[in-house]
């Protein structure tokens, strides 16, 4: 009974906030430590290259709308 798997510890990415394993680079953005060590859109293709960055640009403003205070006018939006 001392065999047994422990379960992995996940770390956010600082960069696109998905789950990712300590100490690597993301496999979604590129980025280590807030610095783009891979290019992941090199080896893409167009079109799949065209929808990362549309995510990757809408992941970028929900980031920074989560800052910002909401007015009256967002609030009754949502």
């Amino acid at each position: 009974m001392h065999i047994f798997l422990k379960t992995p510890f996940f770390a956010k990415c600082q960069k696109c906030t998905k789950l990712i394993l300590p100490h690597r680079a993301c496999p979604y953005c590129g980025y280590y430590k807030g610095v783009e060590v891979l290019d992941v859109l090199k080896k893409m293709t167009k079109k799949e290259r065209k929808s990362k960055e549309k995510e990757m640009k809408q992941g970028e403003k929900e980031k920074a709308e989560k800052g910002k205070p909401l007015t009256m006018e967002a609030l009754s939006k949502k």
